[in-house]
């Protein structure tokens, strides 16, 4: 496997993550331990400190997957905002990959039928911190 790029996080994105892991039966929670690793290798920063080509929660973004060459964009969302037409979950493999990425950045990420797929970020279209939302 690939060596993962380095991800930088916003620290009320991570509080928020930890406390939606946190509220989850033990069982549930382990289903998401590839999230939980993303997390504790993160470099946390206050959101002001956000680079502008940085994924964080609820922001847009536009990426590709290398094997198909399909280009989508997604908004990174909260479970209680996912199901919306291009939204995706934290919780979803691909939302976990996304986290932290910055523009230009590649990471391999498990599809559900378990195999592998590598996926580019293209573009930011919106960042809530680039956007002065630093608390949304």
């Amino acid at each position: 496997m690939s060596t993962k790029p380095p991800i930088v996080l916003s620290r009320l994105d991570l509080d928020r993550i930890d406390a939606l892991l946190e509220r989850m039966p033990p069982t549930q929670a382990a289903q998401y331990e590839a999230l939980r690793a993303e997390l504790d290798r993160a470099d946390v920063v206050e959101p002001s400190a956000i680079p502008a080509d940085v994924v964080t929660m609820n922001s847009v973004v536009t990426f590709k997957d290398e094997d198909s060459s399909d280009e989508l964009t997604i908004s990174l969302v909260y479970p209680a905002g996912a199901g919306a037409p291009g939204t995706v979950s934290i919780l979803a493999p691909v939302g976990s990959a996304l986290l932290g990425l910055r523009v230009g950045q590649q990471i391999e990420w498990p599809t559900p039928d378990g195999r592998k797929r590598t996926l580019q970020v293209l573009e930011i279209e919106y960042q809530p911190e680039a956007s002065g939302d630093l608390h949304r």
